[in-house]
């Protein structure tokens, strides 16, 4: 990362001098692998966002591939072994304990780290609320599924505002 990072400010430079402009970027990655997640925040000394690739995270937590898992995925369900697909919903409890610790680091590190998931799970309403729950800043999803995210984030919030200490039943 802080070889890649280097590179990515010092080409920055060139061309804001070159163009005799500037603009405002950051310089961050892409968190896709066990061992990325669990160095996070060695990783946040040099970026400045993490985008947890949870597709890729769940296949390589897993060790099963996205392209093979409809050859036995049906039974798998049906025997109770997976309840939903992992890679339609996030697995909170294994991938997502991956995604929570790397946030933790990575806040440790740097306090202002953006933070989000790209892909087929930041459309999907029970990861985006996971999401929200654990801090994250964004979620990316495809643009057929942005609505479904728009709203699933919405209730999130929601959900969050009524279970606050000034809500009562009453």
């Amino acid at each position: 990362m802080r070889n890649q990072a280097a590179i990515v400010r010092r080409v920055a430079e060139e061309v804001f001098k070159e163009k005799g402009a500037k603009v405002d970027y950051l310089v961050g990655t892409m968190i896709e692998l066990p061992r990325a997640a669990l160095t996070a925040d060695q990783i946040a000394e040099e970026a400045e966002f993490f985008s947890f690739g949870t597709n890729d995270l769940t296949q390589t937590t897993y060790g099963i591939s996205r392209d093979d898992i409809n050859q036995f995925l049906p039974a798998y369900m049906k025997a109770g072994i997976f309840k939903q697909d992992p890679f339609a919903t996030l697995d909170q409890a294994g991938v997502g304990q991956l995604v929570q610790m790397a946030a933790t680091k990575g806040r440790k590190t740097r306090p202002n780290i953006h933070l989000g998931i790209c892909g087929e799970h930041g459309g999907d309403p029970e990861s985006v609320k996971f999401c929200h729950r654990i801090g994250l800043n964004y979620v990316s999803c495809s643009p057929f599924r942005l609505l479904t995210a728009r709203l699933a984030a919405a209730q999130a919030a929601l959900e969050e505002k009524m279970s606050g200490p000034a809500h009562t039943n009453a």
